[in-house]
């Protein structure tokens, strides 16, 4: 297990549909194994606002960041079991692999330079509209954040985790303080921003959400 610069967590931060697009959503990742699913779904529609636990999320000006970003499903070549995700760094895509040599492709933000990690984790745990603790090395950076530390900061549109939060063990089952985390900085995605964890839209992250099961059979392998 490798983790560069284990540092930190993250930092703080419609409906249109277009030709060709796809608006089915959570049924593809429950296809039986070796099924084919449709090529290139595209769920540009998925990103209007919604309500969601009583925290209302506003709609993203999906049209506004580069279609390759946007949620779909793709052909996918890859010896990792369904259920994997692979974060794949230099291109800001996450995958979250299916049956049948597909996968489910999210834009993500990643760590920016000195924050960057590569390895392989677990998701031990999610939470949705979690609370945000920063590690004291944060604090001591970033004084403002400082008192977050011990009480953490309530669940909300502005916090930094966003609506959902995975956690990342590593194989000693001990926690990385790396998290795949949603987020409200919508035009982060595709940069790299955070201070470490993998960040992927609201409306992304409450569907990769719904995918996961967390254990340690749900590895997280990410690469630089």
């Amino acid at each position: 297990m490798r983790f560069r610069n284990a540092l930190l967590l993250c930092s703080l931060a419609a409906t249109v549909f277009i030709a060709g697009c796809s608006q089915t959503t959570s049924t593809a990742g429950s296809a039986p194994e070796g099924q084919k699913v449709a090529t290139n779904q595209i769920f540009t529609g998925n990103y209007g606002a919604v309500e969601d636990h009583g925290y209302p999320l506003p709609a993203i000006p999906i049209n506004r960041l580069d279609q390759r970003f946007h949620r779909q499903i793709v052909d996918y070549d890859t010896k990792e079991r369904p259920g994997t995700i692979v974060v794949n760094t230099p291109n800001r895509f996450l995958y979250y692999v299916l049956p049948g040599g597909k996968a489910v492709r999210y834009g993500i933000g990643v760590g920016k330079a000195g924050f960057a990690w590569e390895g392989e984790a677990y998701i031990a745990w999610k939470q949705e509209w979690p609370t945000w603790h920063p590690p004291k090395e944060m604090a001591e950076r970033k004084p403002e954040v400082a008192k977050y530390v011990e009480e953490g900061m309530g669940p909300g549109i502005t916090n930094p985790l966003g609506a959902r939060a995975l956690y990342l063990f590593n194989e000693e089952g001990r926690d990385t303080l790396f998290r795949l985390h949603g987020t409200p900085e919508w035009a982060s995605i595709g940069t790299a921003a955070s201070s470490g964890c993998i960040r992927l839209m609201n409306q992304d992250i409450i569907d990769l959400y719904s995918r996961v099961r967390p254990g340690r059979n749900t590895r997280v392998v990410v690469q630089q």
